[in-house]
């Protein structure tokens, strides 16, 4: 079985996420969006909050299960037997930093790390950036998988 994990935070998911998490499931027969637990980060949401709002927007790959790590990846990775870890790029700077990622990964484990390039309508998506302009009100719904959106506005408002 090819296995392939997409790692990240996802605080919260977006349609970039989304975008790599589907193709990457039309390439390999399961993929691990595993979620990356760091007590030192201040989240917005929880890591349960997250790996559900993840489950539910990946119902239309049945390839596609979610988990969550800490520490380092490669430990995962070599724990539940994959050998790929896809990442997707926006931009030259992404890429910068994750081949210096993916290199020292693969020298620790064999693990590889396949780069995925973003769809050109969610190169600028980050999910840091989709929370900073939906604090300022800003229209950020179509950036979003609609169940996402609600969630985020929610926890936005409860924090107001």
């Amino acid at each position: 079985m090819r296995r392939a994990v997409c790692p990240g935070s996802f605080d919260p998911p977006t349609n970039g996420h989304l975008d790599v998490v589907g193709r990457a499931a039309q390439l390999f027969d399961e993929v691990v969006v595993a979620v990356l637990v760091n007590k030192s980060k201040k989240s917005l949401f929880t890591v349960d909050e997250r790996m559900d709002m993840l489950a539910e927007v990946v119902k239309p790959w049945p390839n596609v299960v979610i988990g969550s790590f800490h520490g380092l990846l490669v430990d995962y990775c070599r724990d539940h037997d994959i050998r790929a870890i896809v990442k997707g790029l926006r931009a030259v700077t992404d890429f910068d930093y994750e081949l210096q990622m993916a290199q020292m990964n693969q020298r620790l484990s064999g693990v590889d790390t396949l780069f995925m390039s973003t769809s050109p309508e969610y190169s600028f998506v980050s999910s840091s950036l989709v929370k900073e302009v939906a604090t300022y009100g800003g229209d950020i719904a179509h950036l979003l998988p609609d169940s996402v959106h609600r969630r985020l506005l929610g926890r936005l408002a409860e924090r107001s």
